[in-house]
């Protein structure tokens, strides 16, 4: 279905990317940063996100549900729930934007 080679090539290019998008960005927040960081980075939830676009499933549930939790455990191995990722997806939207538009 999805070639490991090219999953891996996929999260390095997302991880290089969101490591400078927060050197940028970090000085220019408002209010205070998060108490706890979050379980999954920004670049495994953006990495997910492209992957479910190469993958053929109809719906992004069904691949997170019965494919990203179950079969790609030693890719990502600190998953949370659907509905935790799907608010991750929201606080991603930003950077996984910016990141298409330069790099893709």
């Amino acid at each position: 279905m999805i070639i490991y080679s090219k999953i891996t090539e996929i999260f390095c290019i997302v991880d290089e990317f969101c490591k400078e998008y927060s050197q940028l960005v970090e000085n220019h927040m408002l209010g205070n940063p998060a108490k706890r960081p979050s379980v999954m980075s920004t670049s495994e939830v953006i990495t997910i996100t492209i992957l479910f676009q190469l993958s053929g499933f109809r719906t992004f549930k069904h691949f997170y549900l019965f494919y990203v939790q179950k079969h790609m455990k030693d890719d990502f191995p600190d998953t949370v729930s659907y509905n935790r990722f799907t608010e991750l997806m929201q606080q991603t939207l930003i950077p996984m934007t910016l990141f298409l538009k330069t790099c893709c």
